[in-house]
């Protein structure tokens, strides 16, 4: 790999995560100055030349998801005004990814504006893990490298040796990331149903599947607040299942989402660093990080190859 012709900055989000990626590739994070005026407006300054370079900005949409998004572009401005050859984007998570349809009279489809405003404003290739809906892709009209976490979150259960399991998707939407990760660990599959009575509150109407007596795994692309989950895990257990392991590739956690889910019915909560979360969280989670996988996408586009190599068990 070309290192010299690589460079590779953070924005505010997540900057652990892009030093990681940074050391699995073996070039230093690159100098940048992110500051506010008075005003609250965002101010970038490349501290090194990035002239005909491919420039990687590395910005996952964490809460403030709106100040990380405006951050973010005014780093692509800066960058392609400094003559940056490329201008790739690394957004482990693409925030406003549950907007991508329109699910009732006058809504927005938020996700696809987002991707016009991107290519707008400069953006060469998007790198992205675990689209809340893989179609998001189509939304832009330049390269998009739709990577995914199953690979490494289905290992982590396999060592587990998790007995009698099933994999349970939570709802309707999530039965195809269930059966992928049920043929991955040849298991039964379940699937719960939902009465939804407004954003991030549901109610479990009814289960197909039989989890008496199992050991129920849920893989959800996200968490939000937890409230769902964790009625999903107490239906669970009133159905006579046993203690719940919970995926999730983009731990989002709203307001007091990880004191829910420091449930006494979660045997553990696996989940990646596509987001930053407090160190202090509960024995009870289990942190992967995504960095050796974007870091290994981030070398393939530098040296040319198959994105594909990296999806041991298919892509997504």
């Amino acid at each position: 790999m070309n290192t010299g012709q690589c460079k590779i900055f953070s924005g505010s989000s997540n900057p652990k995560l892009a030093e990681k990626i940074c050391k699995e590739i073996g070039v230093p994070l690159g100098k940048i100055k992110l500051s506010r005026f008075k005003s609250g407006e965002h101010y970038c300054l490349f501290e090194e030349t990035i002239r005909n370079c491919d420039v990687f900005l590395v910005q996952t949409f964490s809460n403030p998801i709106n100040e990380h998004l405006v951050e973010l572009l005014v780093m692509m401005d800066a960058a392609k005004r400094a003559s940056a050859r490329t201008i790739n984007l690394v957004i482990p998570y693409y925030g406003y990814s549950r907007q991508e349809r329109k699910a009732a009279p006058r809504e927005p489809i938020s996700a696809k504006m987002f991707a016009d405003v991107l290519t707008a404003v400069g953006a060469h290739r998007v790198i992205t893990l675990d689209l809340h809906a893989p179609a998001i892709q189509g939304f832009f009209n330049i390269p998009v490298d739709h990577l995914t976490a199953l690979d490494m979150i289905s290992d982590h259960i396999k060592r587990q040796n998790i007995p009698n399991p099933v994999v349970v998707a939570p709802d309707a939407g999530g039965v195809t990331r269930a059966e992928n990760l049920a043929n991955i660990l040849q298991a039964p599959i379940a699937i719960m149903f939902k009465k939804r009575y407004a954003h991030n509150e549901a109610t479990v109407t009814h289960v197909v599947g039989d989890v008496e007596g199992r050991t129920p795994i849920i893989f959800e692309d996200l968490i939000d607040t937890g409230t769902t989950i964790v009625n999903v895990v107490e239906s669970l257990k009133e159905r006579g299942a046993n203690d719940v392991y919970i995926c999730a590739t983009h731990p989002v956690f709203s307001g007091p989402a990880l004191q829910r889910l420091d449930h006494p019915n979660i045997k553990e909560a696996i989940i990646t660093d596509s987001l930053p979360i407090p160190e202090d969280h509960s024995e009870r989670f289990t942190v992967l990080s995504v960095a050796p996988l974007l870091s290994n996408a981030i070398r393939i586009i530098m040296d040319g190859g198959s994105i594909s190599s990296l999806f041991k068990y298919g892509g997504v």
